[in-house]
């Protein structure tokens, strides 16, 4: 590759920014660029409802970033190298994000560290990519480089991927029996935490019983995926892929895969602004429709309102009906870490990945660095998980990924101790929801009685026999003591959920619209601790309230149970069960000039529909800010 075109600094300085796309040229020498440019900013949720090609996509790529990029201003710019800090790539797993790239006229990728969906739909999708910013220097003094060679710095199964056509091409290879691992299957044990046993037992052998005695940090190997998933943002793209890889090939284990309509049955709710049904609810139906036709085509089991199976968020049905312990879940949704509450290994992927799993059964993994988090004391009643993941993702260790050696390193949250026995799964489902906000690939809840009691209620059994425990002398990368009794009410701060501050500093900041809902803050048990600090006082003037159950057997519960009626008699608005109003796509989308505080567990710039800071609380924190119109600890009350 010459250099032909120009390179896009995504600089941390808006100026600088417009100053490139309005063709002066950055001379780099050092500048901070953007921390963690998501994949919100790279391609919107409105944008991603317009379809998943790149001529579509491309002019969008990076559409209001820092609130100075507009529509086509890349594809305009004729850049061909976009430059990133530390962490590109946050957020979704939308492979769009890598579409939009290549629409706009992209060819290569540079940054101090990528996040591991965005590197894999990287590999998957033959999109050159290197954290050697002096590339950038070489490239600007006229060399030719060679991008595809960066596919040699990779491990090995990145590198045969990439430079073999892609995930798909190897899929058609495997398929054929042309493909071996290119891992050893003949190694001995070793003392395993949870997460490489799990990943052990599930390793493709390349024939006969599945399963090798062990796995370590940085290898890579297949893994026999259980249940997959996908929801209307990413069917029509996976489907499609499909088909042109693999045709109208059955689907392997289709009684593990479902289709969710969840993100997109809130647009047309009452309280959703105009603008925003105008621009994205026609082009959101068109890709329902295409995940709907998909369903009856493959025969997959298919979630929503009026559907033939319930209605809700997919991550928390995943986890009400289909998750079980020892097993690999996959979803195309960052948020599919939820399910590691259930002591599986569930992670996201992107739908090139999820295309090969269909056909394979197969799913690529990166065994990950693992730290394990042993938790002690007790909450005392208002402490939440979601206090104490907001703390912990913001510790520096994860905010700086002091545990990264490697480009292509990951890693894992491994939850134990005493203390996990003072919350539900509800609750504890908020932990291994928040990993991947920390830029982890998952969160892994070790056997605790809570899980037992779920799994007794909900699967009719404890599965003790299923469940996977750590050996006592496991290695980890760290083991970190966290002590309730030294974990602060905690807040992340708009932009990016690792911006924790404690509740008690975070100052005088009034609140206008309350948000209690999505995977992480509208099960059961969020619900109910926004009611028991609601009960019996009032709304402040001037504050929005919405609620969302996170899924119809959440509905039905906190109907039974009188919080909605509860909700609906202090003017709060309660919608039907859904993910909408985190990605922009429901009710509690800010208005012109409000704050937000929300149960959610993304913050990024717009990601909620509009301009407008958003902080991130737990349901007790919410409800007490609703109630005083700023931010509050319900202790205060």
């Amino acid at each position: 590759m010459k250099l032909t075109g120009r390179v896009l600094y995504l600089s941390d300085d808006a100026g600088e920014l417009r100053a490139q796309l309005d063709g002066a040229d950055l001379n780099y020498t050092g500048q901070p660029l953007h921390y963690g440019v998501n994949t919100d900013l790279m391609i919107s949720g409105a944008a991603c409802t317009l379809g998943y090609t790149g001529p579509v996509l491309g002019p969008w790529f990076l559409e209001n970033f820092k609130d100075t990029v507009k529509k086509g201003d890349v594809q305009r710019g004729h850049f061909q190298v976009v430059v990133g800090g530390d962490a590109y790539g946050s957020g979704s797993s939308r492979e769009v994000a890598v579409v939009a790239h290549q629409g706009a006229g992209v060819e290569l990728v540079v940054a101090r560290s990528f996040q591991r969906i965005f590197q894999e739909n990287m590999v998957y999708g033959g999109m050159p990519f290197t954290t050697d910013l002096s590339v950038v220097d070489k490239l600007k003094a006229g060399a030719d480089v060679d991008v595809r060679g960066f596919f040699d710095a990779l491990p090995p199964f990145f590198a045969q991927v990439a430079k073999g056509g892609g995930l798909l091409a190897y899929g058609l290879k495997l398929l054929a029996g042309e493909i071996s691992p290119c891992y050893d299957v003949n190694v001995a044990s070793r003392p395993l935490n949870a997460v490489e046993k799990i990943i052990a037992r599930k390793t493709w052998t390349g024939g006969g019983p599945e399963g090798i005695a062990a796995v370590g940090p940085g290898d890579q190997v297949l893994c026999r995926a259980g249940f997959r998933g996908v929801h209307e943002y990413t069917a029509g793209m996976v489907v499609a892929l499909y088909k042109e890889a693999f045709g109208n090939a059955p689907m392997v284990d289709p009684e593990l895969i479902a289709a969710f309509e969840d993100h997109f049955v809130l647009i047309d709710e009452a309280t959703v602004p105009a603008n925003v049904k105008k621009a994205r609810l026609e082009p959101a139906r068109q890709l329902t429709r295409e995940m709907v036709e998909a369903c009856g085509e493959f025969g997959i089991r298919l979630h929503g309102p009026g559907r033939a199976f319930k209605a809700g968020v997919c991550h928390r049905i995943v986890v009400e009906d289909y998750a079980r312990p020892g097993t690999i879940v996959i979803l195309t949704d960052s948020h599919t870490p939820t399910a590691g509450v259930l002591n599986c290994f569930s992670f996201g992927v992107g739908s090139t990945a999820m295309a090969f799993a269909f056909r394979t059964g197969l799913i690529p993994v990166t065994v990950p660095k693992v730290v394990r988090i042993l938790v002690r004391g007790t909450p005392k009643g208002v402490l939440s998980p979601k206090d104490l993941i907001l703390h912990l993702i913001g510790d520096p260790y994860f905010r700086e990924e002091q545990w990264r050696t490697s480009p292509t390193d990951t890693c894992v949250m491994q939850f134990g101790g005493p203390a996990l026995d003072n919350w539900s799964v509800d609750e504890l489902s908020v932990l291994t929801n928040m990993t991947v906000e920390g830029g982890l690939m998952t969160g892994v809840v070790e056997p605790c009685q809570p899980l037992r009691d779920f799994l007794a209620a909900r699967r009719g059994s404890d599965m003790e026999s299923e469940m996977v425990y750590p050996d006592a002398d496991a290695v980890y990368e760290r083991v970190i003591d966290v002590d309730l009794d030294t974990v602060p009410l905690t807040v992340a701060t708009p932009g990016d959920s690792r911006n924790r501050i404690t509740l008690a500093d975070v100052g005088d900041v009034a609140i206008h619209n309350v948000v209690i809902a999505s995977c992480t803050g509208g099960s059961l048990a969020d619900l109910r601790a926004a009611a028991s600090v609601l009960r019996g006082r009032t709304i402040a003037a001037g504050v929005r309230v919405t609620v969302t159950p996170s899924s119809a057997d959440v509905n039905a519960d906190a109907e039974r149970e009188g919080l909605l009626d509860l909700f609906r008699g202090l003017g709060a608005v309660v919608s039907p069960p859904g993910c909408g109003s985190c990605i922009g796509n429901g009710p509690g989308i800010p208005l012109p000039g409000e704050v937000t505080a929300s149960t959610t567990n993304r913050n990024f710039d717009r990601r909620m529909g509009s301009a407008g800071p958003v902080y991130l609380v737990s349901p007790a924190v919410a409800a007490a800010s609703a109630i005083t119109g700023r931010l509050t600890d319900p202790r205060d009350l």
